[in-house]
């Protein structure tokens, strides 16, 4: 019955040496990591998710051992013991990833994560702010790193883009900012110089003509001297700290009275919403965030300078007339919420 059984599968071309699963998952799954080519964030953030989620669970068995009843137990755990959905949600994917890969290396026959939806990540209500919370908010930071904070809600810039300005990126006449590259901050406090989130993340973001005094002040002021001089550095002279920063965030935070959960990312929602209000398009506001989706690739892929300086145009206008209209001191209560 046994070798009727192969005879026949090898007939059809389905026979799979049933000693191939015998892989150990650990080693498998490390290199599958190191044969990615990953960027430096992403490596981090996978070696991460599998030394403290995935590998105390699946690194003694071999991949022919992960059933499809041993991840759904796993997940269930993950989820009850850390209360973490994201994350789980995160390990799971990667998971699959990896068994996935497995599949086609002809190692086992299916992928055992079949958990309908246990991949996908439920969105958190993303908090905005008003003109006059960005305001405080900048102010409460300081001179030092005002300019972030304007420039993380009305470029919207991303941090680890800041993070790699230099002074030749500036054109003051023009009131524009070429973001080249980015430096994300690792866990280990090593800025790991690269290219963008994606390619439509090298972009000349026009600014807003309101920032032209902030601008000009922190170039005399706090950047670094030379054309490849840093835009943004620490009290200390060197590049700042994601640590550091944070605290100065935080306390600002407070003192501005904003809600605990809204983080330095939101000022680029912010910077959507205001765009938008202001008459941006949705093409506009991927172009000036440097985003792109596979799906949008091809449809958002340019918007010329002109155009660009209209919407720059547009939110120097929504600022300008909010700022004039603004009465009271701003307030954390004030926040409103996209939905």
């Amino acid at each position: 019955m046994w070798l009727s059984q192969v005879e026949a599968d090898l007939t059809r071309g389905n026979w799979q040496d049933p000693d191939a699963g015998a892989v150990n998952f650990k080693e498998y799954a490390l290199q599958w990591v190191d044969e990615r080519g990953l960027s430096a964030t992403t490596d981090e953030l996978y070696r991460r998710l599998l030394r403290l989620h995935v590998l105390p669970t699946f690194e003694d068995l071999d991949l022919d051992e992960i059933t499809a009843p041993r991840v759904r137990t796993w997940r269930t755990e993950r989820l009850s013991s850390t209360g973490a959905a994201t994350t789980v949600a995160k390990s799971y994917r990667l998971l699959k990833a990896i068994m996935e890969t497995a599949v086609d290396d002809e190692l086992i026959r299916r992928n055992p994560c079949r958990i309908k939806g246990a991949g996908k990540e439920s969105s958190a209500e993303r908090q905005i702010a008003t003109v006059a919370q960005v305001d405080a908010l900048a102010n409460a930071l300081g001179p030092r790193w005002r300019l972030m904070v304007f420039l993380g809600a009305y470029g919207p810039m991303r941090p680890e883009e800041q993070a790699e300005l230099r002074r030749r990126d500036v054109d003051l006449g023009q009131m524009t900012i070429r973001v080249r590259m980015a430096a994300p901050e690792l866990t280990t406090g090593r800025r790991a110089l690269g290219d963008t989130k994606s390619e439509a993340g090298k972009r000349v973001v026009v600014l807003p003509a309101f920032l032209r005094t902030d601008l000009r002040r922190h170039l005399d002021w706090y950047a670094e001297n030379g054309p490849d001089g840093l835009l943004f550095v620490g009290e200390k002279g060197k590049p700042f700290r994601r640590s550091t920063f944070g605290r100065k965030w935080r306390k600002a935070r407070v003192a501005v009275g904003m809600p605990d959960g809204f983080r330095f990312y939101d000022l680029r929602h912010t910077g959507h919403t205001l765009a938008t209000r202001s008459g941006a398009t949705l093409k506009d506001t991927m172009v000036r965030a440097g985003q792109s989706s596979e799906k949008a690739a091809m449809i958002y892929q340019h918007s010329d300078l002109e155009r660009q300086q209209e919407v720059a145009g547009g939110l120097d206008d929504l600022v300008r007339a909010a700022r004039a209209q603004a009465k009271d001191e701003p307030s954390g209560a004030d926040l409103v919420r996209d939905t």
